[in-house]
Order: C-alpha cells, then structure tokens, then sequence
C-alpha cells in the first residue's frame, strides 16, 4: 500500500494519531454528531487504531469501545477501550459484550487484488458481514459507518442500508485520498427489528 506524506499524515503525527485515517472518521463525526460521552462503540476492522484513540476521547471515560482487527493494535488506548485480535467472520456471541452498542464503525477493507469489481465485491462481502454483526449488537436507533468501495455492489449495499437504517448518507471525506475508490456508507438511526 501506498504511503502517503500529506498534510494528514503529517497532522496525525503531531497529534499523536496511529494514521492519517482518524481525520476521515473526525470530519464525518463532525457533521452528522455520531459521537457523545458515554456511547457504548464497536470498531471492526479497528488497526492500526486511529479510530478507537479519536473515539476513545469523544466518549469520555464514562463511555466504552471495543476494537476488533485481525491485526494486533499497539497503539495505547485509555482503559475504557479495549481491543480484540480476531476475524470478523468467527466472531462468537462470547466475544461480545451482551449489552448492545450505540455506533458501529468499520474501516475495514479487503486485500486488494487491483482489480476494481473484484475488490468492489469482496468490500460488499466484508460490508454484509458488518451489516450482519450490527442486526445483533446494535441498539435500535444505533448508527452504523462502513468503509466501501465504489463498484456495482454499491448500490446493492445502499439498498442494504436503507432497509435497516432511517437515514443512508454517502460520505467522502476531505481527508480521502481523491483518487480513492473509497467512500463511507452512514446509516442513522436503525430500524426497531
């Protein structure tokens, strides 16, 4: 993967940032509010950590967030974040607290093949899983943000979203490498079941 030294990548290192990608979630939390004191969040797809260190001070020690990466996470965390190495797709109802989350976030993305439809279809894959996971551990009225990338399941995956969410916003943050394929599917406030 291709490292970018941008302003965001130099941003991140003078605030103490994992990677560049904790501004990506900051612009979106910044317009739609998805972030408060206290909310329960699950990070899927969570290394290097960017993610769980932005939301780690936007809910406070009274919140909690649990991250969960095939990768280990070596980035310090405050004690109310905890992280979990494991696949996504064995996840086991143990591994999970009982208690439903108020915000789910995956930033996870497939290995790229360089082949656009084909790394399209295995993003929608990795995006279903997610969708899957948030019909059991997201509370009703929870919100939910995906990484996907652009492609002919796409629209799939929107129409996915707005059959459980109130609201589907597509994202594409300043922060987005412009020639980026990927951009952020948001749905609010999701359906009682």
């Amino acid at each position: 993967m291709k490292k970018v030294r941008d302003h965001y990548f130099h941003r991140a290192k003078r605030e103490g940032y994992a990677a560049r990608s904790a501004f990506k979630l900051e612009e979106i939390d910044r317009k739609h509010r998805l972030l408060h004191r206290g909310m329960r969040v699950l990070d899927l797809g969570c290394s290097p950590g960017s993610w769980l260190q932005y939301a780690a001070k936007r809910i406070g020690s009274e919140g909690c967030a649990l991250g969960v990466d095939l990768q280990p996470v070596d980035v310090g965390l405050p004690k109310h974040v905890k992280t979990l190495q494991g696949d996504v797709f064995e996840l086991t109802p143990e591994q999970l607290p009982p208690e439903p989350f108020d915000l789910v976030l995956s930033d996870m993305a497939p290995r790229t093949s360089g082949i656009r439809s084909m790394d399209a279809d295995r993003s929608y894959t990795l995006n279903q899983q997610v969708l899957g996971l948030s019909a059991k551990h997201l509370r009703s009225g929870g919100n939910l943000l995906v990484k996907a990338f652009q492609g002919a399941p796409f629209e799939q995956l929107r129409k996915d979203f707005r059959g459980t969410f109130e609201e589907v916003h597509i994202c594409k943050p300043r922060s987005s490498r412009s020639e980026s394929v990927e951009v952020f599917l948001l749905g609010l406030r999701k359906h009682e079941p």
